[in-house]
């Protein structure tokens, strides 16, 4: 036996993931435990997606789908796509993946060979720059700054341009941070996409999770450069059906799906026809959208006041469900504010992995009680500290 890879053994596995295991599993051992760590919503699936679902195992849809999804899910994707992105997209211009995730792995194995550069822009959610090297490439970090909002200077971004950049990644609402980028920042970061001919990557996932500004996806201005992310699980509370989706140019949207086609063979059949529901029942899902959304506002100005009133600071979130917490007040780095709010009964994750130094990620996809209670337990924290 001669071991595993070089290529596994230097990727870091996902921060998220295991620091809410840790905290599911504390509170399976009778912790009691606030959890602010879940990067998905605390809702159930719409009943009109689920039952969706039950028609389409009576009616025996039960097998092998297409690597690029049923035909009809793809149709809906591009209308999705030309009705609420300005997107003029084709059918054969979409792919349903196992996930967003699927779809930005697959998307960086297509595109890139040993050496590409791959901008990523810090704070970043942690699974990018670890995606970019298990394909070869290289991440090169870019840093978003607090007192800017978190919002990429495009001059900073250019300065990062080199030979060898292939693409730039673009989140925009932002997890970690909750920024939502303005449409001249976009625009201007597409324009540098075209100028230098790299990938524009868009993960447009909490497009339906904003609070003030307004959604705007960057392939309105460079189509041929754009690959635009996105999935069901923010939106329509369905992370654990696994249906992600994307759109881009032909060839890559291609590469992407012989990619599936030699790894998952295709995403789950039954989950594709209740997202198919998700986005052609534009009433019920509508309704449910604006719940969440609002639901999400009230929770996120509930934290914020929160923390205010205990002379902590944080950065304003226009979107996503979170808050990055600076940890300078209580501790002396980010992985010891985690664990001393973990020895106060709450989790959260620390900003390492995302880029984010001095800040611990809090979710508010959880209820105003939980919200409340760890509020307490900060103010009993401080009082020790």
């Amino acid at each position: 036996m001669r071991g595993l890879s070089q290529r596994v053994k230097g990727m870091k596995p996902s921060a998220t993931v295991a620091v809410n295991a840790k905290a599911l599993e504390l509170r399976r051992q009778g912790v009691d435990l606030v959890a602010l760590t879940a990067g998905e919503p605390d809702f159930d699936t719409p009943e009109h997606v689920k039952e969706a679902a039950r028609r389409a195992l009576a009616q025996g849809k039960t097998k092998y789908a297409p690597p690029v999804g049923i035909p009809e899910l793809r149709e809906a994707l591009a209308e999705k796509f030309r009705k609420e992105n300005g997107l003029q997209v084709t059918p054969e211009e979409t792919i349903v993946t196992v996930g967003g995730k699927q779809a930005l792995y697959n998307l960086f194995q297509a595109i890139l060979d040993p050496g590409d550069e791959v901008i990523v822009l810090a704070p970043y959610w942690v699974s990018y720059p670890e995606m970019v090297r298990l394909a070869g490439g290289v991440p090169v970090e870019v840093e978003t700054l607090p007192q800017e909002g978190f919002v990429p200077d495009p001059e900073r971004v250019r300065r990062a341009v080199t030979p060898r950049t292939k693409a730039l990644v673009v989140n925009s609402p932002n997890n970690p941070t909750g920024a939502v980028y303005p449409e001249e920042v976009l625009k201007a970061l597409a324009e540098l996409a075209v100028e230098h001919d790299f990938y524009l990557v868009s993960d447009e996932i909490y497009e339906h999770l904003i609070y003030e500004g307004a959604h705007f996806s960057p392939a309105q201005v460079a189509p041929e450069h754009t690959i635009t992310v996105n999935g069901a699980a923010k939106a329509f509370a369905m992370t654990g059906w696994r249906i992600g989706y994307a759109c881009g140019p032909k060839e890559v949207i291609k590469a992407m799906a012989d990619i599936s086609s030699q790894s998952t063979t295709s995403p789950d059949t039954i989950a594709q026809w209740a997202t198919l529901e998700a986005l052609t029942n534009q009433e019920a899902s509508r309704a449910f959208i604006e719940m969440a959304r609002e639901a999400y506002r009230r929770r996120r100005d509930l934290l914020l006041e929160g923390l205010s009133a205990l002379g902590l600071k944080a950065v304003r979130p226009s979107g996503a469900f979170y808050v990055l917490l600076d940890t300078s007040p209580f501790a002396e780095d980010e992985v010891q504010a985690a664990e001393r709010l973990l020895q106060a009964g709450v989790a959260v994750v620390p900003g390492t992995d995302f880029a984010a130094y001095g800040h611990v990620r809090l979710s508010y996809a959880t209820s105003e009680e939980n919200l409340r209670k760890a509020l307490e337990r900060f103010a009993q924290m401080l009082e020790r500290v």
